[in-house]
Protein backbone atom coordinates (compact mmCIF):
# COMPACT_ATOMS: atom_id res chain seq x y z
CA UNK A 1 0.00 0.00 0.00
CA UNK A 2 1.14 3.51 -0.54
CA UNK A 3 2.17 6.10 1.98
CA UNK A 4 -1.01 7.99 0.81
CA UNK A 5 -3.48 4.81 1.26
CA UNK A 6 -1.80 4.52 4.76
CA UNK A 7 -2.72 8.01 5.34
CA UNK A 8 -5.92 7.56 4.68
CA UNK A 9 -6.95 4.95 6.21
CA UNK A 10 -5.32 6.62 8.97
CA UNK A 11 -7.21 9.74 8.84
CA UNK A 12 -10.58 7.09 8.30
CA UNK A 13 -10.13 5.78 11.52
CA UNK A 14 -9.59 9.30 13.17
CA UNK A 15 -12.75 10.68 12.02
CA UNK A 16 -14.52 7.57 13.68
CA UNK A 17 -13.05 8.04 17.05
CA UNK A 18 -14.18 11.86 16.50
CA UNK A 19 -17.57 11.08 15.86
CA UNK A 20 -17.71 8.53 18.56
CA UNK A 21 -15.95 10.73 20.96
CA UNK A 22 -13.14 9.04 21.79
CA UNK A 23 -10.50 11.00 20.40
CA UNK A 24 -8.89 13.93 22.83
CA UNK A 25 -11.05 16.99 22.24
CA UNK A 26 -7.16 19.07 21.87
CA UNK A 27 -6.20 16.40 18.77
CA UNK A 28 -8.14 17.86 16.21
CA UNK A 29 -9.82 20.77 14.72
CA UNK A 30 -12.91 21.13 13.75
CA UNK A 31 -13.70 23.55 10.43
CA UNK A 32 -16.97 24.90 10.69
CA UNK A 33 -18.37 27.22 7.75
CA UNK A 34 -18.62 31.49 8.68
CA UNK A 35 -22.69 31.73 9.78
CA UNK A 36 -23.95 34.48 7.16
CA UNK A 37 -27.14 36.12 8.14
CA UNK A 38 -28.78 37.00 4.76
CA UNK A 39 -31.00 38.98 6.79
CA UNK A 40 -28.48 40.95 8.93
CA UNK A 41 -26.57 41.93 5.50
CA UNK A 42 -29.59 42.81 3.93
CA UNK A 43 -31.43 44.76 6.28
CA UNK A 44 -28.36 46.72 7.27
CA UNK A 45 -27.98 48.34 3.63
CA UNK A 46 -31.51 49.19 4.27
CA UNK A 47 -32.83 46.91 1.07
CA UNK A 48 -35.89 44.71 1.06
CA UNK A 49 -35.77 41.24 -0.10
CA UNK A 50 -36.61 42.25 -3.68
CA UNK A 51 -34.58 45.41 -3.92
CA UNK A 52 -31.59 43.47 -2.26
CA UNK A 53 -31.89 40.25 -4.85
CA UNK A 54 -32.34 42.90 -7.62
CA UNK A 55 -29.33 44.65 -6.68
CA UNK A 56 -27.00 41.66 -6.04
CA UNK A 57 -28.20 39.60 -8.96
CA UNK A 58 -29.73 36.73 -6.97
CA UNK A 59 -33.34 35.02 -7.24
CA UNK A 60 -35.47 36.29 -4.76
CA UNK A 61 -36.49 33.16 -4.04
CA UNK A 62 -33.22 32.24 -3.03
CA UNK A 63 -32.88 35.28 -0.82
CA UNK A 64 -36.33 34.02 1.21
CA UNK A 65 -35.25 30.43 1.36
CA UNK A 66 -32.18 31.89 2.79
CA UNK A 67 -33.39 33.83 5.47
CA UNK A 68 -36.08 31.38 6.34
CA UNK A 69 -33.25 28.50 6.80
CA UNK A 70 -35.28 26.76 3.96
CA UNK A 71 -31.76 26.10 2.21
CA UNK A 72 -27.92 26.32 3.00
CA UNK A 73 -25.54 28.17 1.85
CA UNK A 74 -23.02 26.59 -1.22
CA UNK A 75 -19.33 27.73 -1.16
CA UNK A 76 -20.08 30.03 -4.07
CA UNK A 77 -23.13 31.87 -2.46
CA UNK A 78 -21.05 32.12 0.85
CA UNK A 79 -17.99 34.16 -0.56
CA UNK A 80 -20.39 36.37 -2.41
CA UNK A 81 -22.79 36.72 0.56
CA UNK A 82 -18.96 37.54 2.50
CA UNK A 83 -17.88 39.97 -0.36
CA UNK A 84 -21.29 42.03 -0.24
CA UNK A 85 -21.34 41.93 3.50
CA UNK A 86 -17.86 43.61 3.70
CA UNK A 87 -17.83 46.03 0.37
CA UNK A 88 -21.15 46.15 -0.87
CA UNK A 89 -21.28 49.15 -3.12
CA UNK A 90 -17.90 48.08 -4.92
CA UNK A 91 -20.05 44.83 -5.81
CA UNK A 92 -22.65 47.23 -6.68
CA UNK A 93 -20.72 49.15 -9.01
CA UNK A 94 -19.03 46.11 -10.83
CA UNK A 95 -22.53 44.42 -11.35
CA UNK A 96 -24.02 48.20 -12.34
CA UNK A 97 -20.84 48.06 -15.46
CA UNK A 98 -21.12 44.16 -16.15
Amino acid sequence: MTDFGQRLIQAAHEAVAIARGEAEPNSYVVHRPLAIDVRLIRESLGLTQDAFAARYRVPVEIVRDLEQGRAQLDPAMQAYLTVISREPEVVRRALETA
